[in-house]
């Protein structure tokens, strides 16, 4: 008998279609008919057009049409409710409001005749100076309104000027990261096809439901009358969440020209049209006792908002929740500036998250207290923010676990003291901890065929993380089939409804369904075998029937036994199951504690990450292998951010000075270490996804702290603002 799907280090099940080249992506989509599309952008930040000479590029070869703000259709701007938050859509009127915003779209036959004739449109423009730094505009910062998503900007607990007051040691510092992109492989794509008042939408996105309440909103029509489709995904990181204006614009053009109209961003173009991460600064005060116990935590984390939202997708959470505190203040604070909108941005906690894990370092050498030993005497059971237990919480074993196996204890904590010939060696570590669930959960529908098998479908998305397989692992021991005895479908807006693939929801969520609904299916097969007087089953109590590996079998007698195909034989006709989505998915947190080494060389302040060893704790974890993947992946991004990564922007022009791979650091081969990674594999007893909590952003944060701290250790030289370069490190 094999052992259970869940908890197996599964491949995944999509990888052959992947890299074999069969899987299609929405660039891939063939539609008979496709004309292409081509954005023209604004080369201001801020003003209005006064013209926009269109007539040479409407006479160029090929063109079917140039939309601009004086012939583009009057569209609806979606709401909340269809997560558009940009407030507002681009080619509607003149009013530019970041440099890059879209001001005319070309369509052409081909792809070549609508670059060509993109460049033949020109634009004037009423220019006015813009605004685009944080740090010079922090005289403007504000508290910006309570919004459903974010809560209220000002969260307080106890009383924090008390708990200063009180503390033996206080610590107080100033600490800043950059705007950064997502960078996902695969830059956004869509195709728009209307027939008749019908329209289907080939998207890549992260939410197929999001983007189809945006297009039913934007066109007023009925749910039926939109279909967005999203098989593959060629990443994502929160740059394809949310409703975004191009797929809206691309099929108000699509409707004009009466063909399907294709667009795909350039790479140039993801770096204004898919959000980033906004530039952010902290505040910190933190108190303790002699002996290490937090009296207070003061934080005030200030972002930049565009002048079309005031939408803050970094958050302190981490503050609020992990730690045992009996006074804290977190304070979120908007600077307007004349730059895109922001957004999620792989875990919307990685820079408070690093704020705090590095003010908690400068503790720890302010107290002499071990850092690792400092969170240990701060540990809480509860959620601090709400004062309810933890499903589970075992971040202790991981601090614990991640110790014994980096071989913290050979630390020598004194900065500058650990050396090799080549130069200086540092060690930190940082927690790491990311919400999940919180959201209102996804619904799945299950068909068994009459050959035993089993279809199970979502409308969710697979961002990378592995969801197609895990889903099937979950699908197969609910059902007791063997793998390949299960498909498992999503990225339809036609299927049961899920929610956006990000915050760390889709396990939470889409598995509970798929858990659900594969019961359900179970119970149905089995209710059959033992009404059935011909099964060797018949008669027995249902609760004695087990399934698995394609039978079902006596528990007591397994040798009385049933294949699921005869079952459906006998029955002559597919079972089909729809789960309705649940209400609510708790919210729950996952932890895990990150170590790092660092070797620098003090001549030419050079930074080289040499090792990293990361334990976490996601509850159940499902797939071994996936999970580790997630966990490499995360590092990498925490990599990015600690050490290369920041967009520039030109202070006067507002203009993306970086947007390509060649400008902008990512992380390559040579600078990621072996990454040692390990799980508690606990369930927690309050999921309803099989014990598992959502994990996909946990990797993504923490690190970033481990590594700045450990440049600490090795240098004394404490670089508060990210990335750390090896300019700073000199001029230290």
């Amino acid at each position: 008998m094999s052992a259970p799907a869940v908890g197996r280090a599964v491949s995944r099940v999509e990888a052959l279609a992947k890299v074999t080249g069969t899987a299609r992506y929405a660039a891939d989509t063939e539609v008979a008919g496709v004309t292409h599309a081509v954005l023209v952008k604004s080369t201001i930040a801020r003003g209005r057009i006064t013209g926009i000479d269109t007539a040479k590029a409407t006479g160029a070869p090929g063109v079917l049409g140039v939309f601009t703000h004086q012939n583009m259709p009057r569209l609806t701007v979606p709401g909340p409710e269809a997560t558009f938050l940009k407030g507002f859509l681009p080619v509607q009127d003149d009013v530019v409001r970041y440099s890059g915003q879209p001001v005319a779209i070309v369509v052409a036959g081909t792809l070549e005749q609508a670059r060509y004739a993109a460049t033949l449109v020109k634009a004037a423009y009423d220019a006015e100076t813009p605004q685009v730094s944080p740090a010079a505009n922090m005289d403007l910062a504000y508290l910006p309104e309570p919004h459903p998503l974010f809560g209220p900007p000002v969260y307080t607990r106890g009383d924090v000027a008390a708990g200063l007051e009180s503390a033996d040691v206080k610590v107080a510092a100033e600490y800043a990261t950059p705007l950064q992109h997502h960078n996902a492989m695969e830059p956004t794509a869509m195709v728009a096809a209307w027939d008749g008042d019908r329209l289907t939408a080939h998207v890549s996105t992260q939410g197929v439901g999001d983007v189809q309440r945006s297009l039913m909103a934007a066109f007023k029509l009925p749910a039926e009358g939109v279909r967005v489709i999203c098989p593959y995904l060629g990443g994502g990181f929160g740059g394809k969440a949310m409703s975004w204006p191009e797929p809206i614009l691309v099929a108000a053009v699509a409707r004009q020209v009466r063909r399907p109209v294709k667009l795909v961003l350039t790479r140039a173009d993801t770096y204004t049209a898919s959000g980033h991460r906004a530039e952010t600064r902290h505040s910190l005060r933190i108190g303790a006792t002699k002996d290490g116990r937090l009296t207070a935590i003061d934080h005030t984390l200030t972002q930049q908002v565009s002048r079309s939202d005031e939408l803050m997708f970094n958050n302190p959470g981490q503050t609020r929740v992990i730690y045992a505190c009996p006074n804290v203040r977190t304070t979120q604070r908007a600077v307007r500036l004349d730059l895109p909108i922001a957004n999620f941005t792989r875990s919307p906690e990685a820079s408070g998250g690093h704020a705090l894990e590095s003010a908690l370092d400068e503790l720890a050498y302010a107290l002499n207290i071990d850092p690792v030993e400092l969170r240990l005497r701060n540990w809480s059971a509860t959620n601090q923010e709400t004062g309810h237990p933890h499903g589970s919480n075992h971040l202790r074993e991981c601090y614990r676990r991640g110790a014994q196996r980096f071989g913290w204890a050979r630390r020598d904590p004194r900065p500058g003291s650990m050396r090799d010939r080549d130069g200086l060696v540092g060690w930190g570590m940082a927690t790491a901890a990311h919400a999940s669930g919180g959201v209102p959960g996804a619904g799945a529908d299950l068909v068994i065929r009459q050959d035993g098998t089993a279809r199970i479908r979502s409308a969710t998305q697979d961002v990378g993380t592995g969801t197609y397989t895990v889903m099937t692992q979950i699908g197969a021991d609910g059902l007791g089939l063997p793998l390949r005895g299960v498909e498992f479908a999503l990225g339809d807006s036609t299927f049961p409804r899920s929610v956006v693939a990000a915050a760390s929801t889709t396990v939470p969520s889409v598995g509970e369904a798929v858990a659900r609904v594969a019961a359900q299916g179970r119970d149905r097969l089995i209710a059959l075998a033992v009404a059935d007087p011909k099964s060797p089953l018949h008669g027995l109590d249902p609760g004695r029937v087990t399934a698995r590996d394609g039978h079902l079998f006596d528990s007591e007698r397994p040798s009385r036994r049933i294949a699921h195909r005869e079952v459906m034989r006998r029955h002559g006709r597919p079972i089909e199951i729809t789960a309705a989505p649940a209400a609510f998915t708790p919210r729950r947190y996952s932890v895990g504690a990150y170590f790092a080494e660092v070797h620098v060389d003090p001549g030419v302040g050079r930074i080289r990450l040499r090792r990293v060893v990361g334990v976490f704790d996601p509850g159940r974890v499902i797939n071994p292998k996936t999970a580790r993947s997630q966990v490499i992946g995360g590092a990498i991004w925490c990599a990015g951010i600690a050490l290369t990564e920041h967009t520039l922007v030109d202070p006067h022009l507002g203009r993306v000075l970086t947007p390509n791979l060649s400008g902008y650091l990512l992380p390559v081969n040579a600078d990621i270490p072996d990454i040692e990674v390990d799980f508690i594999d606990r369930p927690d007893p309050s999921s309803p996804a099989l014990g598992a909590r959502g994990f996909g952003e946990v990797p993504s944060t923490g690190l970033t702290a481990a590594i700045g701290n450990a440049v600490y250790h090795a240098t004394g030289v404490r670089v508060r603002d990210l990335p750390i370069t090896p300019e700073k490190i000199i001029k230290a």
